[in-house]
């Protein structure tokens, strides 16, 4: 994975598109840490695309919740697994 600070993508923009379209991602990072992902997608790919990355942060989000829950003690893995089946079925 290639990485690049905000910076170079404002002063050297046309190296970070080469990368990209090479190798399909680039991270930007700011004061030294990941801000951005930048993904090299078609316009015949671009819905699919997007459905996964929103998927993938819906992902993220419930994971998250998850390991609040069960540090918590609210909930376990098992009863939000169950809640989220019923939820799918309708109940």
């Amino acid at each position: 994975m290639n990485f690049y600070t905000a910076r170079d993508f404002r002063t050297s923009p046309k190296n970070i598109w080469r990368t990209l379209a090479d190798s399909g991602e680039v991270v930007i990072t700011s004061n030294g840490k990941p801000t951005a992902l930048m993904l090299n997608i078609s316009e015949d790919n671009f819905d699919r695309v997007i459905r996964a990355v929103r998927q993938a942060k819906a992902m993220l989000a419930l994971n998250h919740l998850r390991d609040m829950s069960a540090e918590r003690g609210f909930m376990s893995d098992e009863d939000i697994g169950a809640e989220i089946a019923a939820v799918r079925r309708g109940e």
